[in-house]
């Protein structure tokens, strides 16, 4: 049996691929997982390393661009319509590879978490008459999920299945799969998570991260911050994840910090075991994609969520978690205020019964064993496809 996974280069493509391929190896460790991804993807690396994925092919694959805090001025922006139009032609170009990579491998069922790239594998694969099945994490379509959501045999989706555009009958929730180490962090567990990280037991400690790929806006804002953090909390730990794009930029702003500041900071571009990090943490600064969130409320994290104004989705997401209460949620636009961040995050740490109702809250919202439930999905229908 073979399953193709596919999906788009960011880590929360990326870390929901990875846990069901995980899970598909655990429950039939016969089966063939193939990854497709896009040529020059981001974090192509760690697929390519990962254990489960028995093979890895890469095609051509062009997004299109629409920003939603630009309106219609976009269409006349001509630097914008010129890359559509080349990526355009990308997409076409990556439909003929995944016709030969698909006739190639001859896979038994598709599962595609959504990104640019897997529009061009739908596509072949329903050309190819392989079944595929869509992943929803956020609580509104993906672009390429949407285009693609006619073929599918079946739509797999995060939230309540009556909020997505999709038949409720070919609709099944699941959840967000992630790595099997996110779970329930108890206070001793994070005391342990400090000491591996090479902190103390009792410093506070904060985690930011802008997803796989960083977010530049988020980083500027937090190391904005960071220095009347780091002088107000004198044992403060501050870790920043910033995507390999922004590492450099990042690095050195905080090396102009005062040294007794500066040697609480640790910067990294990509880790691979975000969950140590985030479990360690007393407060996570994050932008609120779906795959973040989701492995926030399996280890019950107090979280601040910052969403980029461009990904409305992001804005969605967030939105619906703060009318629950399960997180702190602040604009672009009222982080970039002068320390408005900074005294948010001073809010928390001194206030213990406002973390942990916040940690309640959005443990809450989390939907275990995502990964196992998709994997049997994939399985079953599989199974199904064969009588």
């Amino acid at each position: 049996m073979t399953i193709v996974v596919t999906g788009g280069g960011s880590g929360g493509h990326i870390t929901p691929i990875l846990a069901v391929a995980a899970e598909l190896k655990r429950l039939d460790p016969n089966t063939k997982v193939v990854f497709i991804g896009q040529k020059d993807g981001h974090l192509v690396d760690i697929v390519e390393a990962d254990q489960h994925i028995d093979a890895s092919y890469f095609i051509s694959a062009g997004k299109f661009r629409r920003y939603y805090d630009r309106g219609l001025s976009q269409l006349f922006d001509l630097s914008i319509q010129r890359l559509n139009l080349r990526d355009l032609f990308a997409t076409i170009s990556g439909l003929g590879q995944s016709w030969r990579v698909i006739g190639k491998i001859k896979p038994d069922m598709v599962f595609t978490r959504g990104g640019y790239v897997s529009v061009p594998v739908a596509v072949a694969s329903w050309f190819r008459r392989v079944p595929f099945m869509t992943h929803d994490s956020d609580s509104m379509p993906s672009l390429a999920n949407r285009l693609i959501a006619p073929l599918a045999t079946l739509h797999l989706v995060a939230l309540d299945p009556s909020i997505y555009p999709y038949p409720l009958d070919k609709t099944v929730r699941v959840g967000v799969p992630i790595n099997s180490e996110y779970r329930p962090v108890s206070l001793a567990e994070q005391a342990k998570y400090k000491e591996l990280l090479g902190f103390h037991q009792q410093d506070p400690m904060i985690m930011v991260t802008g997803g796989g790929n960083g977010a530049e806006t988020l980083n500027n804002q937090v190391v904005a911050n960071a220095g009347f953090l780091l002088k107000r909390y004198p044992k403060l730990r501050l870790v920043h994840i910033s995507g390999r794009l922004w590492y450099e930029s990042v690095q050195k702003r905080y090396n102009k910090l005062p040294k007794d500041q500066l040697e609480r900071v640790v910067v990294k571009d990509f880790v691979s075991d975000l969950y140590r990090y985030s479990g360690a943490a007393d407060v996570v600064i994050a932008r609120g994609g779906a795959t973040n969130i989701a492995e926030f409320a399996a280890q019950g994290k107090a979280c601040i969520m910052i969403p980029a104004k461009q990904l409305v989705w992001t804005i969605n997401n967030v939105h619906i978690l703060a009318k629950q209460g399960a997180v702190i949620s602040l604009s672009e636009d009222q982080a970039d205020q002068e320390l408005r961040l900074g005294n948010t995050v001073s809010s928390l740490l001194d206030d213990k019964k406002v973390r942990e109702e916040l940690m309640k809250k959005i443990a809450q919202i989390y939907v275990p064993d995502a990964a196992v439930k998709i994997a049997k999905l994939l399985l079953q229908q599989t199974e199904n496809g064969r009588s």
